[in-house]
């Protein structure tokens, strides 16, 4: 990877955690030499379509941050373009080179290797590529259920390859997902695949879902996930409800929940402005690492979104101090509630 200068997005100079990993490096240099059509499933911030871009791959992925990291990645080192899809997208009719970063959501993979499945042949050279701490032998079963028989490489640098051989006599089904499950007032979630806790509802969202402020004028669910939070506050009949996340994913679930919502895929609040009230449950984690860039990115941009008093609502576990961002960004916040692990935050644009 040395050849290549690769950043995450957005850029922050700041920020110590690299575009690429082992996984990458290692999937690299075991690559044989390869051609037709070659897919890259789970990019994580573009390295792998960097690196391949002369190969006029496709990247497929459930990031809108990954396509943007791709685009800057790609303009940055003057390699050609690539083509990407989302994983809502329709797949390509034939693969003959199926590189898959492994992705934190074993549902996200299990959906996508259903997907890709059809247009695999007994020729695909298949390799899948991440760190030890990411491949279980729930990863394995899946390859070898859906693809075909699977076996691993030796560790190095704490990184570990995948190598499938596709069994073409292994019937092609339809994925399973999406799933869904009822919520205590009778009504129906659809969950696409990768999205957090898929088959029930978790115990923080339903905490906040308790303790939610009287919605009005227009409601902004900022990574909105399934759009739980948006879809109650609609039945407060507000002007609108935006949901808005960087995960195809969680849009196309939110999408299927409250159908009559606006929608938006992007970077944070993604451009939306003017807005009475903003419900939040920032992430914590970015793939691996352990950060709280995209809640402080969240927070500043609530902020420039918010019209005159208008509220944001915040949930998160209780050690991640999220009060201390919030007072220094808006002069003031309040806790709505709290239990032994989450607290929920209220701060106001003065």
């Amino acid at each position: 990877m040395n050849e290549f200068e690769l950043t995450r997005y957005p850029v922050d100079p700041r920020d110590q955690l690299r575009a690429w990993d082992a996984a990458d490096e290692y999937l690299l240099e075991e690559l044989p030499e390869v051609s037709g059509e070659v897919v890259i499933l789970a990019d994580r911030w573009g390295a792998l379509a960097t690196a391949l871009a002369g190969m006029n791959p496709v990247q497929i992925t459930d990031s809108f941050l990954t396509q943007q990291a791709t685009l800057d990645n790609l303009r940055r080192n003057g390699r050609p373009a690539v083509r990407m899809l989302t994983t809502q997208d329709t797949p390509p009719e034939r693969i003959d080179v199926l590189l898959v970063r492994v992705p934190k959501s074993l549902a996200l993979l299990e959906d996508q290797l259903h997907r890709l499945a059809p247009a695999v042949h007994a020729n695909t050279l298949i390799m899948g590529a991440g760190m030890v701490t990411e491949i279980h032998t729930s990863t394995l079963q899946l390859f070898e259920r859906v693809l075909g028989p699977t076996r691993t490489s030796l560790a190095k640098r704490k990184a570990r390859l995948i190598h499938c051989t596709p069994d073409p006599s292994i019937p092609r089904v339809p994925s399973p997902w999406p799933k869904s499950y009822t919520l205590p007032d009778g009504t129906m979630i659809v969950n696409h695949a990768g999205i957090f806790c898929a088959d029930r509802l978790d115990i923080g969202t339903r905490f906040f879902l308790d303790h939610l402020p009287k919605a009005h004028g227009r409601v902004l669910d900022l990574g909105c996930g399934n759009g739980v939070a948006g879809l109650r506050a609609s039945l407060d009949d507000p002007e609108e409800v935006v949901f808005a996340d960087e995960s195809f994913q969680a849009i196309a679930s939110a999408r299927a929940n409250c159908p009559q919502g606006t929608f938006v895929t992007g970077d944070s609040t993604a451009g939306v402005t003017d807005v009475d009230l903003i419900l939040n449950n920032p992430p914590f984690h970015s793939h691996r690492g352990t950060t709280d860039r995209t809640a402080w990115r969240m927070f500043k941009d609530s902020r420039q979104a918010l019209r005159a008093q208008g509220e944001l609502y915040v949930i998160g576990n209780r050690h991640l101090g999220y009060h201390v961002k919030l007072r220094r960004l808006f002069g003031n916040c309040e806790v709505v509630a709290s239990d032994p692990k989450f607290v929920i935050l209220r701060a106001v644009k003065r």
